[in-house]
Formats: structure tokens, C-alpha cells, sequence
């Protein structure tokens, strides 16, 4: 049964929202010499003990702390002692102030810009959280708690870092006096059980019809690169791709940060590597993607494409490679292109522009192009199919197109998917490898509201 079929069979039960509200800032000085008190208290007592679950230290840390309280904090309200509770459990367990964002399943990023302003995305809206850090070392110490158990540092020496969280989720930090209104902590989540295709058509992301072209379009082996820009969805598009791919391949994935979760058995993940205090020891994505060459891969996955290393990519391509998916920042398949031009010329070779044109139009086969739009939902708003070369210029063709007709009484965008109409030049391979494309799929305009 076809994806088609499977959605227009029973379309996917939506996934319950749960809303959290964030804490309030506490201002009051004598309480934050109380939280202060607590947290030493707490701190001091748990290194007594050994705990073999989670869910007994959480126990042993309200039981001391309600004690603690009973005694300490006679001016409190019955809430105000559970939320002060609760903000040094956060402080103790997790991330601070920002711990209830990261468990909140709606919300899928959050900022810290500085320690009295929090602000984070909900359902594609950025909001401003109630929430605050006490002062720029309360900001710091979180920080350093996210990046020391993955080796990286930060300091003033290394301003800067990326890192990951364990459940996978982004993490870009800055600090003074790069930054000049505090330590900035930006946070982009993922979601624990990676998207399926099921769940991008039922957040209206594409179509069925696109979902199943581009599930034959990996099946086949052809080169694909997700486009868009910051916050677009690339990521999430590229693992449900991913998901396409054969069981029985050798997969190479490649990143900055690791973030894509295969549910494939045979999958190698390299992760590059910043240079340490001495200005060594640096691995680039350019020379993993060269190292993976010799790793034998049937398909190699890179992260994101942002410099030198797209030669390499486009080489490996050309040279047996196929079915090779990653992504690029860029507005539309045409700026991929030229962004492509000059991520190649970054690797420091003289090459003639004509010569960097073939080998781009030899290796891509489909660039999908994604975007976030103004209501904050993430769509696929292009599929594009690359003909080859004409004379000096890449000659593509759009297959399917997201058409905007306005917006909703709700305020949500409306508009539809349709085709193009265009038979790919690609259906030839598709059907040597068992597929049929259905003509219907280039006779009408398809809308899923």
C-alpha cells in the first residue's frame, strides 16, 4: 500500500499537546537567599548518599527538601515552597531555569539571551518566558554543565562552542566578550522518537503524492540535498529521508553535532572535532567526508554541507556513490547551486566555473527545497529535478510547488500542493528500479487541509 493510500486510509491521530507554564522570576531577595541555602543544603546531602534510579533520587530530593523548608521557609506559601522546590531540583538534575522549556514537547527551541530574558518557539511562534537566571554566572555554570561531559570547553580563550545535549538536541553557546549582553545559550530540540513520514504529511509539510516520489527517489539511489534556511526543518527532513534507505546498506552519516537518528542496523556516525586549547587536534567535516570514502559506504549522509567539504561531497558523488543525501542553507534550488559554486572554490582549487557547473549538475539529482513560513508551519514548498548542463548554465525543472491562496480565519497560511505537470526526465530510472510513477500524479492540484 503506498503512502498515498495509507493517508488517505486513515490519516494519523494528532499528537496531544501537553502546555507547561513556565516560572515565574523570583525577585525577592530573601527568597533567593533561601533558594541558595537550599540548593548548598540539598548538595551537600545527596553527595551522602548512592541512589540506584532516577526517580529515588527525586524522591530523596523532595523528602529533604520539604524538611529543609518546613523549617527554613515559615513565610512561604504552600506553592511558593513547591515552586522553590522544584527550581533547585531543576538546578540540581537538569538546566536550570530552562528545564522546563527542554521537557515541554511543544516547544522546540529555546534562547537565552543573557540571564533575565528567555525566549522560546512554540508551535513555530517565538514567545518570551516568565523565567530568568539569578546573573551571568548562574547562565555559566548551566553552560559548562552541558559541555563538559562532551569534552568541548568554553572559556574566553574559546568563546564559542556547539554541542549536544544526550537526547540529541542542538546546543550553540557564546559567551563574553564575544557576546556583549551575556552568555547567550541557544537550544534547538529534538524530538525523542524521530518523525516518520506519516507525521510531516499530517503536519501538512508535503503531499502524499511528493512523499511517495521521494520515497522512490531514495529507493533508487539518486543524490539528494535538502535546502532551506535556519529553523526550516532540513534536519528533521534529512533523518525522515534517511529512514528510506535499504536495511542491509553500510550508511556513513557525517555532522558538526550528531543529530540524526537511523533506526537502520549497519550505521557508522562521525562527528567533527574542534582544536583544543593548543590550537590542535581539529577534524574537519572535509576530512571525515574523505575518510568515509575509505569505509566502504553503500550511502553516505552528511549533516550539512557548508564549505571546502562540498567538493569532496560532489566528487564522491560522481565517483559511485549514489543515493548520497545532505542539506544546505539556502532560499531556493538556484541559490543551492550557487552556494555549491562557492563552497567548492572554498576548497582552494583553481577550477573553471564551467568545470564546478558539470560536476554539480552530474552528482544532484533532486533538490528539495523547505521553508518556513510566516505562520511558522515548515513546508516542502519545492521539489526540483536537475536536467543537466546548457551551455554555461544548471537547467532545472520544478516537479511540485506549494501555492499559497491566502490565510485562514484561524491566521494559518492556506494553500495547496500541486504538480507541475512535468514528467521527471528521472522516471526512466525509477522504473528500472520497479517503480511507476501514476500519471494522475501530473493531472491535478492536491490540497490537504
Amino acid at each position: 500500500m503506498s503512502l498515498f493510500e495509507r493517508y488517505m486510509d486513515g490519516k494519523p491521530a494528532p499528537v496531544k499537546k501537553e502546555e507547561r507554564k513556565p516560572f515565574k522570576v523570583v525577585r525577592n531577595i530573601e527568597t533567593i537567599k533561601l533558594e541558595g541555602r537550599l540548593h548548598t543544603y540539598l548538595l551537600e546531602e545527596l553527595k551522602k548518599q548512592q541512589f540506584t534510579s532516577r526517580e529515588e533520587e527525586d524522591n530523596k530530593i523532595k523528602e529533604l527538601g520539604k524538611d529543609f523548608l518546613e523549617k527554613e521557609g515559615e513565610r512561604l506559601t504552600f506553592e511558593d515552597k513547591n515552586e522553590l522546590l522544584e527550581r533547585v531540583q531543576h538546578e540540581l538534575q537538569g538546566y536550570g531555569p530552562i528545564t522546563p522549556l527542554l521537557e515541554d514537547p511543544t516547544v522546540s527551541e529555546v534562547m537565552v539571551n543573557g540571564p533575565y530574558q528567555i525566549y522560546y518557539e512554540q508551535n513555530g511562534k517565538i514567545q518570551k518566558s516568565d523565567s530568568a537566571f539569578h546573573d551571568d554566572a548562574h547562565v555559566s555554570r548551566v553552560i559548562e554543565r552541558i559541555v563538559s561531559p562532551l569534552g568541548r570547553r568554553i572559556d574566553e580563550s574559546s568563546p564559542m562552542v556547539d554541542a549536544r545535549l544526550p537526547d540529541g538536541s542542538r546546543v550553540n553557546a557564546i559567551i563574553p566578550p564575544l557576546s556583549l549582553k551575556g552568555p547567550t545559550l541557544t537550544i534547538r530540540k529534538f524530538s525523542e522518537t524521530p518523525f516518520q513520514i506519516h507525521d510531516l504529511i499530517s503536519f501538512g509539510t508535503l503531499s502524499p503524492e511528493m512523499a511517495d516520489f521521494i520515497e522512490m527517489c531514495v529507493k533508487s539511489r539518486l543524490n539528494i540535498f535538502i535546502s532551506g534556511g535556519t529553523g526550516s526543518g532540513k534536519t528533521s527532513s534529512l533523518n525522515v529521508l534517511s529512514s528510506f534507505i535499504p536495511n542491509d546498506e553500510r550508511i556513513v552519516t557525517i555532522e558538526d553535532a550528531a543529530e540524526l537518528k537511523l533506526s537502520q542496523e549497519h550505521v557508522i556516525s562521525l562527528e567533527s572535532r574542534p582544536s583544543n586549547i593548543e590550537g590542535k587536534g581539529e577534524i574537519t567535516i572535509r576530512e571525515l567526508v574523505r575518510n568515509a570514502l575509505r569505509m566502504r559506504p553503500d550511502r553516505i549522509v552528511v549533516g550539512e554541507v557548508r564549505g571546502a567539504e562540498a567538493l569532496d561531497m560532489l566528487q564522491a558523488m560522481n565517483t559511485g556513490h549514489d543515493g548520497s543525501l545532505s542539506t544546505g542553507h539556502a532560499n531556493s534550488p538556484r541559490d543551492m547551486l550557487s552556494r555549491l559554486e562557492t563552497m567548492v572554490l572554498m576548497a582552494g582549487f583553481d577550477l573553471p566555473l564551467r568545470a564546478i557547473r558539470e560536476q554539480i549538475a552530474n552528482a544532484i539529482d533532486i533538490i528539495v527545497q523547505q521553508s518556513r513560513l510566516k505562520d511558522g508551519s515548515r513546508k516542502m514548498i519545492k521539489i526540483t529535478e536537475i536536467l543537466g548542463m546548457e551551455g554555461d548554465t544548471i537547467v532545472m525543472q520544478d516537479l511540485f510547488v506549494f501555492k499559497e491562496t491566502g490565510r485562514k480565519e484561524s491566521g494559518e497560511l492556506a494553500g495547496h500542493f500541486v504538480s507541475t505537470g512535468v514528467r521527471p526526465k528521472i522516471s526512466e530510472q525509477l522504473e528500472l528500479n520497479g517503480f511507476t510513477i501514476p500519471q494522475s500524479w501530473f493531472d491535478g492540484v492536491w490540497s490537504y487541509e
